[in-house]
């Protein structure tokens, strides 16, 4: 299955919540604000989820949020149930180690999706060296830094503007003048502020 390039608001709608997928314009002028039906011509009948479809409902909307093909997402719930711990919080601090999520929550990019894109085309470096792996994970002691020949695009620093409104996560520190982000710790499940039930993704996988 190819990445999804439709209307990402149809997704809001499917999934009953923001998911925040077009940055900024989800704080202001969001279609689930006036639309909170499902999308297509079904939406409109009240139907009753069963268990499995609330446990589907609620992987789906993991996938969404962070951009991940089912197969990745799949990938990343064996990695999850190998580590020790509890692994519904392993599957989310995995995904919070995403180089493009960490783009995103530091403030360099307005959503997931612009962040992806501006790893993929080479503004970013992991510890002085390229990195344009969107998946790259993460690790405690890393600095993300901006290329010295991208600080001056206007939609980075827009967004790093705007990234007031929702605040950069205490396991992230952000350095304003040298454009670069120091990972202080892994996140842990209270730092994660995603409307995600991890449990019934475990259950889902489980059976």
């Amino acid at each position: 299955m190819a990445r999804y390039t439709g209307p990402v608001c149809r997704l809001c709608r499917r999934e009953g919540d923001k998911l925040y997928l077009k940055g900024q314009r989800c704080y202001f002028k969001c279609t689930l604000d006036r639309r909170k039906l499902p999308p297509g011509q079904h939406g409109q009948i009240g139907r009753k989820e069963k268990d499995y479809g609330i446990r589907l409902r609620e992987k789906q909307k993991a996938r969404r949020i962070y951009g991940i093909l089912e197969k990745q997402f799949k990938r990343y719930f064996r990695l999850a149930e190998r580590e020790k711990g509890v692994t519904g919080e392993n599957l989310l601090r995995i995904l919070e180690q995403r180089l493009d999520n960490v783009v995103f929550r530091s403030g360099f990019a307005s959503s997931r999706a612009e962040a992806r894109q501006l790893v993929l085309h080479n503004h970013f470096t992991v510890n002085g060296k390229k990195v344009n792996i969107p998946s790259y994970p993460t690790k405690a002691g890393d600095i993300i830094a901006l290329r010295e020949k991208s600080k001056s695009i206007s939609k980075i620093e827009e967004a790093i503007e705007n990234a007031q409104n929702r605040g950069i996560p205490d396991w992230l520190e952000f350095d304003r003048d040298k454009m670069q982000v120091l990972v202080r710790s892994l996140p842990t499940r209270d730092q994660i502020p995603e409307n995600i039930k991890e449990q019934l993704i475990v259950e889902l996988y489980s059976k």
